[in-house]
């Protein structure tokens, strides 16, 4: 009994040996590392890998491309970007000499001016004009990444092939207007309506990022002629570039 007690406590210390060895593998991973130590360090390299992340990352803001200010914030007033002596010559025996202004909700970016009138010639017939002028001006747009430039460069585009495409218009011309703002162009037309025979002109040119346009047009009653074309034009073209005048003046 007595010797037989020694030998069991030997065997048993020797099972414990695997015991013990599979418990210490079993919190430990192949490279010898305790999990927890591994784990602090895993730890450590994620919270730097967000950070340099972070770091690296670029704001929203300034992946947005600049846009270039406008040069113009104004609009000159519509009915005042004029001469009252260009409004006699163009609209003789005009209604209203000050003009009849658009309606805009916004007067920065939108105004409109017209003036009509009847020269009454007795037998030799009567002459009517009409006279309008249209300003739009356009702002820098930096969630597009556009600029009041293009954009106004863009709608100078569309109102020409507009006016070019006019319903029910003949013998439509158009041809660059030198010497007319940055850029513009003239468009001539014949078109009936009200049961009479009338001749339009109409320039469109952009300066910088403001479009203006100016209709001109005519015809005769009473067995008037209706205005000749070329002489429309060489009306117009010196009062759009008043108009071009009246946005610098308006902006000093």
């Amino acid at each position: 009994m007595h010797r037989t007690a020694p030998r069991l406590a030997r065997i048993l210390a020797c099972a414990a040996v695997p015991v013990m060895l599979v418990a210490s593998g079993c919190s430990s991973d192949s490279d010898g590392k305790p999990k927890a130590e591994k784990s602090q360090k895993s730890e450590k390299t994620d919270k730097a890998g967000s950070s340099g992340g972070a770091a690296l990352a670029t704001p929203e803001s300034e992946k947005k491309p600049a846009v270039a200010p406008v040069k113009f914030t104004k609009l000159p007033e519509a009915c005042r970007s004029l001469k009252p002596k260009t409004i006699e010559k163009l609209v003789p025996s005009t209604k209203a000499k000050a003009g009849t202004p658009g309606r805009s909700t916004d007067l920065l970016t939108r105004g409109s001016c017209s003036w009509n009138g009847l020269d009454d010639n007795g037998v030799k017939g009567s002459q009517y004009r009409w006279l309008d002028v249209s300003f739009l001006r356009f702002e820098s747009d930096a969630a597009l990444g556009t600029s009041g430039k293009q954009r106004a460069q863009e709608a100078y585009t569309k109102e020409v092939a507009k006016n070019r495409a006019t319903t029910g218009a003949k013998n439509v011309k158009a041809a660059p207007s030198a010497g007319v703002g940055e850029e513009a162009t003239a468009l001539s037309y014949q078109l009936r309506k009200t049961g009479e025979d009338f001749s339009y002109v109409t320039i469109v040119t952009r300066t910088d990022n403001i479009l203006i346009t100016l209709t001109y047009n005519g015809t005769g009653y009473a067995g008037a002629k209706p205005p000749a074309v070329a002489d429309l034009l060489k009306d117009a073209v010196p009062a759009v570039k008043e108009t071009v005048t009246s946005v610098t003046a308006a902006n000093k």
